[in-house]
């Protein structure tokens, strides 16, 4: 072997991160075209073995680098910011589940996902209690509101965490949430097909329907259970991304969800001992995961209600074992009589809704098999 011919042990930080891009991290003075034509003629070796540009490393692999370019940037170990017993605390019980590639937690409402202005408490902060001694940082992969609670999931290596966010990106990633909301949805599984785009003089803060310049987002939906006409149980399952999607969407068609008074104004509240707190819980998580870390292709999690969720359950007389979270592949096909009966439904409903240019909601729609009266949308008492 060439004294000019060196070798490098992949280390924690790039774990999972393709070849081509290790040299575009540690030597970027090596173009592409290097890179593949090294590979072509069996220059760069991993462990002895031929290697790919598309190739992604493990830790503690042996790379094996021609003459060319200088020796790999150290990159500084990441400081351990320095957390108090409590913190540490309060991170480790959240966890529900960890694997070698992802830490999943179970986020409670009132605590922010990520930091920003006036925002010192957030999930972000506290991922500094499950580093070890020269492990690189966890990352955040996908976000919840604030006040939004649920499974939430932290990838613990760069590697993972561009698996498991073009898992996010591409939609591959089956989300069920759970709410609460205000009047009973007269067509009782749907779609919501309603384009969203910030509000304008909210900075930014708020989501409306806008149809003609927003961006298209669905949301699947189905009542899994009632309380008479004052409030229903919905699994939501976004099929897109938008911010604020499934607050703005039920508000759409005329049903907020509880506690949501950002959306939802006076009418997300309901009379009673129910809880002013927002009831929206990421219940369900299904995500694939990255093969050879000793741990199945799929990681399917499920995050238990916070406190005020199951109080409110309780209260509306909802049994949690009526809903498994399951993703909705689509409702069976219906009669032409039954289509007809959901499309006057429909109709009935989106008449409800305030203001107009709601969107849709929907096709694939179910009729309830319950009459909900003239306060399907407004009954809130």
């Amino acid at each position: 072997m060439s004294k000019d011919v060196r070798q490098f042990t992949v280390a924690a930080d790039d774990d999972g991160v393709r070849l081509d891009r290790w040299f575009k991290r540690h030597l970027p003075q090596v173009g592409f075209a290097t890179v593949s034509r090294w590979a072509r003629t069996g220059q760069i070796r991993v462990d002895g073995k031929r290697a790919k540009p598309e190739d992604r490393l493990a830790q503690g692999q042996v790379l094996r680098v021609p003459p060319g370019g200088d020796a790999p940037k150290g990159k500084p170990a990441p400081k351990r910011r320095e957390l108090s017993d409590e913190e540490i605390a309060s991170a480790q019980a959240m966890v529900i589940e960890k694997t070698p590639a992802a830490i999943v937690l179970n986020k409670p409402p009132g605590l922010a996902t990520q930091g920003g202005t006036k925002t010192t408490s957030h999930v972000d902060g506290l991922l500094d209690a499950f580093m070890d001694e020269g492990d690189p940082r966890p990352r955040l992969v996908h976000r919840l509101d604030k006040d939004t609670s649920g499974v939430l999931l932290v990838a613990r290596t760069p590697g993972s965490a561009a698996f498991f966010s073009k898992r996010f990106s591409g939609r591959s990633a089956k989300k069920i949430y759970w709410a609460l909301v205000a009047g009973v949805p007269d067509v009782a599984h749907g779609l919501i097909e309603a384009a969203l785009a910030k509000q304008p003089g909210t900075g930014g803060e708020k989501m409306h329907v806008d149809e003609e310049n927003g961006q298209p987002a669905k949301t699947r939906y189905r009542v899994v259970d009632r309380a008479g006409n004052r409030a229903a149980w919905v699994e939501l399952e976004p099929l897109t991304g938008r911010t604020h999607q499934l607050r703005a969407h039920m508000a759409a068609i005329g049903h907020p969800i509880v506690g949501d008074g950002k959306y939802g104004g006076q009418d997300a509240f309901l009379t009673g001992s129910v809880s002013r707190k927002m009831h929206l819980h990421a219940r369900r998580l299904i995500i694939d995961h990255p093969e050879g870390k000793g741990y199945g292709k799929k990681l399917d999690v499920t995050a238990d209600l916070p406190e005020h969720f199951a109080a409110s359950m309780e209260q509306l007389g909802f049994d949690p074992n009526l809903s498994d979270a399951a993703p909705t592949e689509g409702p069976p096909e219906r009669s032409k009589e039954e289509k007809k009966q959901a499309a006057r439904q429909h109709a009935k409903q989106m008449r409800k809704s305030k203001p107009t240019r709601r969107g849709r909601a929907v096709a694939n729609a179910a009729p309830s098999k319950k009459p909900t009266g003239k306060g399907g949308g407004k009954g809130r008492r």
